[in-house]
């Protein structure tokens, strides 16, 4: 009995020991991301590993798919593009501390609806949480994961960093990465360049940016592009994201 119990003493303190060191690691590499830029993430590596397959994929030829991703700064990307992100993707970014409970709200419930497609209701700070810390898939561990993190940087970084961070390292065509990359690919122009049509053309494809093309866009990503436009006006231009550029 003693031997059973001196068992799960050691057992409960290696695992105690297991979580704190989790914890730490966890923290000081979401400190690291607040000045230093990620060198690379798990779904670059995985569409350089592994080419993307779908109905709609639009790819790059085998022989040359290379990963493209260089990190910009707020300083360094048009005004528009931060706007259309949040138009897009995150209306309440400025206002909220990561989750939109009542997007995730309205989002269970069209999900329970038999027939209808799936949608999400993640904030960019979830979705930065994903993007720059984990692994893509459908999981319990992974929607947990996903929730730590989004408090550890709403925690640690500030939203100016969290939107360089989204901007930077969001997927936007196979193997090309952050709006810096999308717009040389697409619009043979620096990202400090980008009109704002072309900004909410990029945000709009978001959702599947390796079915709709901002290169080529077709009917769908325009109707996106036009709704994205109507958003970024009806929050007031580009003085809606000035303190947050100012940061």
């Amino acid at each position: 009995m003693a031997n059973y119990k001196r068992y799960w003493q050691q057992t409960w303190r290696v695992g105690l020991q297991v979580v704190v060191a989790l914890f730490l690691t966890s923290v000081a590499w979401v400190l690291v991301y607040r000045w230093v830029s990620p060198p690379a993430t798990w779904l670059m590596l995985e569409r350089r590993a592994h080419a993307p397959v779908g109905k709609g994929y639009y790819g790059i030829r085998e022989e040359n798919r290379q990963i493209s991703y260089d990190f910009k700064g707020l300083d360094e990307v048009s005004p528009h593009v931060p706007l259309a992100l949040i138009a897009a993707e995150d209306q309440l970014f400025l206002k909220h501390h990561g989750f939109d409970f009542n997007a995730l709200q309205n989002a269970v419930k069209t999900n329970m609806q038999e027939g209808k497609k799936l949608v999400g209701g993640s904030t960019i700070s979830q979705q930065v949480a994903k993007n720059v810390f984990l692994w893509h898939g459908r999981s319990y561990l992974r929607k947990a994961a996903e929730a730590y993190f989004t408090m550890l940087i709403e925690l640690l970084w500030d939203k100016r960093r969290i939107m360089e961070m989204y901007l930077s390292v969001a997927e936007m065509g196979d193997c090309t990465f952050g709006v810096e990359a999308a717009s040389q690919r697409y619009f043979h122009k620096s990202a400090s360049r980008v009109t704002q049509a072309e900004a909410a053309l990029l945000a709009g494809v978001l959702p599947n940016p390796l079915r709709f093309r901002a290169s080529n866009p077709g009917p769908a990503a325009r109707a996106k592009q036009r709704r994205v436009m109507r958003n970024m006006r009806r929050l007031g231009g580009t003085t809606y994201v000035r303190e947050l550029i100012a940061e």
